[in-house]
């Protein structure tokens, strides 16, 4: 006889309960239990009966499913934290784990807390050790902003969950410009670039109106809506995920405050329940989720960097967006691709030789010197443009996941490029890279002493010893 399965749904329901501003007392009052009993339950001291679930969702109007799976939040974010190498000498079985975050959400939060801020100041570490060689990067608001984006992987479920709630709603008032009229009285506008000065997206609340270049490409004026949007209306979720981190600068909160409004927004063009279902059907194809969410190439590649919300994780991405220089201008990290933090990446990675076939993917299996294998696609992007003479900038982007997850995307399926058994020899720097015989090295690796050529002159550019 099979035993019934007791469901604790503490932390949610305290969530839920804040949500809708009620204190314990207020909440027993509608759902007629005493007070002391939600406490109990917010502190998972006794399980939630059928009952009450369905009174909670008779009372709330919330879907009774929804609140039930919440309920496994915890354990899914606790579990992806355990995956983590450095606890891979602990056997921690998965029942365990899920016992922890029910009897224990306190002691779970305050751990996945702690690990966020092991993970932010891991980061620091090796910035600052790099640091040492450049005094004026300590204070680099842009490294600042990047490190507490790697701590916590792209991805933010709070940031998530509220844009999805908030894409119904501009669902509802039949797009963004839509909302904006009927929720703050704000006309879209679309105006020339002269009269525009400079500005892509202006709000002039003096006449209720969002101001945007008419040059831009729909796509681009989709995402300039959506971000005036989470800025008017995802305002307080922004400054709860903000509050988590130490900012040494002004410009490294602004920057970071910048990051996650845009995530905000594409979570609102690409929300998350439905993205990441279309993601897997599609097979990550990035051109088809485009078309189907109304985004461009680089915005629906950015977003599929962003699909590790605990319980719902799909393919893990890295992400780098780079210049015909090779300057990086965006950077992130899902995948635990090893960046470079300093100094110029490897020419050997076809992100770099994407300019030369022009809107073009390519694709390319590469390995590091540790001997681990990633899959990337790269393509160029055009930013700027819309009109005769108007500036434009080209980049490269690349995406890329490791190798065990490469099966998952329909770009594997193109085998000119080898397969993992031929993968491009990289590595992630020239200065922390130790293949003797690479020809595009342009920097001795650190601590190899470099041979004199009196005699014999190697193809590498460089002769090493081998201690």
């Amino acid at each position: 006889m099979a035993t019934e399965r007791r469901l604790y749904v503490g932390p949610s329901l305290r969530r839920l309960r804040r949500d809708l501003g009620l204190t314990q007392a207020d909440m027993a009052e509608d759902l007629q239990v005493s007070a002391s009993y939600i406490a109990l339950l917010e502190r998972n001291h006794r399980p939630l009966s059928a009952e009450m679930l369905v009174r909670l969702a008779q009372t709330y109007r919330l879907d009774v499913a929804t609140l039930a799976a919440e309920g496994g939040n915890d354990s899914a974010r606790l579990q992806s934290t355990l995956r983590d190498p450095m606890f891979a000498g602990i056997e921690l079985k998965a029942l365990e784990v899920a016992d922890a975050a029910a009897n224990f959400p306190g002691v779970t939060e305050a751990f996945l807390r702690l690990y966020t801020a092991y993970r932010e100041e891991q980061l620091a570490l090796a910035d600052r050790s790099a640091d040492q060689r450049d005094a004026a990067d300590a204070a680099d608001p842009v490294a600042e902003s990047r490190r507490f984006l790697a701590a916590r992987r792209n991805s933010f479920p709070g940031l998530d969950e509220a844009a999805e709630r908030l894409a119904q709603a501009v669902a509802g008032n039949e797009g963004l410009a839509g909302h904006l009229k009927a929720q703050h009285g704000l006309r879209v506008r679309r105006l020339p670039p002269d009269v525009m000065t400079g500005a892509t997206r202006r709000l002039d609340r003096h006449r209720r109106e969002v101001l945007l270049d008419d040059t831009l490409d729909s796509a681009s004026q989709s995402f300039q809506l959506a971000l005036q949007t989470a800025y008017l209306e995802l305002e307080t979720e922004i400054g709860e995920v903000l509050a988590a981190g130490a900012f040494e600068t002004e410009g490294g909160l602004r920057l970071t405050r910048r990051a996650l409004a845009s995530y905000a927004a594409a979570a609102l063009l690409m929300p998350y329940t439905a993205f990441a279902r279309a993601a897997e059907s599609r097979r990550y194809d990035v051109e088809a989720l485009g078309r189907q969410f109304g985004a461009s190439f680089e915005q629906t590649a950015h977003r599929l960097t962003t699909l590790q919300k605990p319980g719902q994780e799909r393919v893990p991405f890295f992400f780098i967006r780079v210049d015909e220089a090779g300057n990086v201008s965006k950077r992130l990290d899902g995948a635990g691709f090893p960046f470079a933090r300093h100094g110029g990446g490897c020419p050997l990675w076809s992100v770099h030789q994407a300019f030369r076939t022009p809107r073009q993917i390519v694709t390319q299996w590469l390995e590091l010197p540790d001997g681990q294998k990633f899959f990337s696609i790269a393509r160029t992007v055009t930013a700027g443009g819309g009109g005769f003479a108007a500036p434009r900038i080209e980049r490269a982007i690349a995406l890329g996941c490791a190798e065990e997850h490469a099966h998952r995307l329909v770009y594997a399926q193109d085998h000119r490029d080898g397969g993992p058994d031929q993968a491009t020899p990289i590595g992630v720097t020239c200065r922390l890279c130790h293949r003797a015989d690479c020809a595009a090295r342009s920097a001795p690796p650190i601590g190899r002493q470099i041979l004199p050529d009196d005699y014999r002159r190697t193809l590498a550019p460089f002769g090493f010893s081998d201690a």
